[in-house]
């Protein structure tokens, strides 16, 4: 549709991402976590509320009809800095597993392909997701493409401000555990 505005957002974090919560989910269980393609993949992840903004102001521009924005948060952060942040926000450190993209494109394929069998049943990583982690997933590479800011949204939230309300279910000793200040 010509007339039609695309928004692609980087990672949306929120109280029921599938992001923070599955790594955090994964940190609970397993006892090292994957670092696919050694985590060097950039992301600027973006809160949902600020997803949602910046769709209405679109629906209210007339000059949004037609055009392509990427959405993006305040701060660009690689996966093993996401990975990092997850652990340390609930307390349970875990050391990072570099994966090679090699490897890991068939390892997803092969718990994507079992996983299916499972009903109601998650795979902690498939093909799709490996695939997407080979490229950098943030704003600005493309000057023809609008961003957050072009649409009027400018108070962008961080994941440093919201995702610890909600990732403290996953900590040992849950939502009063008093995190450790390094000294």
């Amino acid at each position: 549709l010509p007339g039609a505005t695309i928004v692609r957002p980087s990672i949306v974090f929120g109280p029921e991402d599938d992001f923070f919560n599955r790594f955090a989910r994964m940190a609970t269980a397993a006892p090292v976590l994957p670092l696919i393609g050694g985590g060097k993949t950039k992301f600027q992840p973006i809160f949902v509320g600020d997803v949602a903004e910046a769709i209405c102001a679109a629906l209210d521009r007339g000059d949004a009809r037609g055009r392509t924005y990427e959405l993006g948060g305040p701060s660009v952060y690689s996966f093993k800095q996401l990975l990092q942040f997850v652990t340390a926000e609930i307390a349970r450190p875990r050391p990072l597993a570099p994966i090679p993209f090699v490897f890991a494109h068939p390892l997803g394929l092969l718990l994507g392909g079992m996983f299916k069998l499972i009903p109601f049943a998650d795979p902690p990583l498939n093909g799709d997701q490996v695939t997407m982690l080979r490229r950098d997933n943030v704003v600005g590479a493309d000057a023809s493409v609008g961003t957050i800011q072009d649409l009027g949204v400018t108070s962008l939230e961080s994941i440093e401000a919201i995702v610890p309300s909600y990732l403290w279910r996953f900590r040992p000793h849950g939502q009063f555990q008093t995190k450790q200040v390094a000294s």
